[in-house]
């Protein structure tokens, strides 16, 4: 500290450029940016808080992580996971059995690149793409937290146990069946080969100009065989090129769309407007050449996130 600054001071100069990869953290542990905003802030109030007794015996970005990590896991206890439609039941085929919207399920949310920590969006399985994101919800609060903090941190079995009060034998225990939960659940999450900058733009192009003119026949050429479509919160999904050709086909053609790029989780996607309404944000996930998975979230306010108007 300075001659002429004060404790408050102090604490915001050295924790502020913390903020960003401590929401970055709680998203990855909640699944929900604005929960994990309130648990940042939470987690700012407690330090200033107790910033008279940080004796320096761990670095400030160690104990903002522990601050952060202990209030995660209280809100955990009093809620229940954030789910994408897939991890609900199986997919349908038929675009007329569409469940309706069901807003009382706690549904996953997508974090714009612009919020969260740089160095997690290229991070790869330590990242934060959709798929980690939703398998890590699915996992016991404690296996998740450990996983986090061992496999994406990179804190030792030591730290990581002292953070949670717990011995380094019991980390690596519960880092092991977190490990083999994980697999389980997605085991084809280190598996995703995307392809190069060029391909990518044109891939993306080619989607925004099918998308916008209801080609389905150009959409069936950069779909996968295996391509998933999610909708939330609408629990219904599609799985299969052809179920999901069935239900664009079905819902492209009735409305004047416009496609607005955006990123989200480290991957590419798309503001959907109809008829110059905000409608969803498109995260999509490619695999060599083609496009493997579209997860719409039919939640028009997500624009805000991505400092995008709700009407063009």
């Amino acid at each position: 500290m300075t001659m002429t600054e004060q404790p408050s001071d102090e604490f915001v100069r050295l924790a502020g450029p913390f903020r960003r990869e401590l929401l970055t953290h709680c998203y990855r542990m909640l699944g929900s940016v604005q929960d994990a905003e309130d648990l940042v802030q939470e987690t700012y109030l407690r330090a200033w808080r107790s910033y008279g007794d940080f004796e320096g015996r761990a670095s400030m970005r160690t104990w903002l992580y522990r601050i952060a990590t202990n209030a995660c896991l209280n809100a955990l206890r009093n809620g229940g996971r954030r789910v994408l439609p897939a991890g609900l039941g199986g997919p349908i085929s038929d675009p007329g059995a569409i469940v309706p919207h069901d807003p009382e399920i706690p549904w996953l949310e997508p974090i714009a690149d612009e919020q969260a920590d740089p160095a997690a969006i290229v991070a790869g399985r330590a990242g934060l793409r959709l798929a980690l994101i939703a398998a890590l919800q699915h996992l016991p609060a404690r296996q998740r937290t450990v996983l986090i903090l061992r496999d994406v941190l990179a804190w030792s079995a030591e730290e990581t146990g002292e953070a949670l009060g717990i011995s380094a034998t019991a980390v690596h225990s519960t880092l092991q069946r977190a490990r083999a939960r994980l697999d389980r659940l997605d085991p084809a999450i280190d598996e995703i080969a995307e392809p190069s900058e060029p391909e990518r733009r044109d891939l993306l192009d080619r989607y925004t100009d099918a998308f916008e003119r209801a080609d389905i026949a150009a959409l069936a050429r950069l779909l996968t065989e295996d391509a998933v479509w999610q909708m939330p919160p609408t629990p219904s999904w599609f799985a299969g090129r052809d179920a999901v050709l069935r239900l664009l086909e079905a819902r492209l053609r009735k409305e004047r769309i416009r496609l607005v790029p955006v990123r989200a989780n480290g991957q590419p996607g798309f503001a959907m407007y109809l008829n110059g309404e905000a409608f969803a944000i498109q995260v999509v996930t490619l695999r060599g050449s083609a496009i493997a998975a579209v997860t719409a979230f039919h939640t028009p306010a997500l624009v805000d996130r991505f400092g995008l108007p709700r009407r063009l």
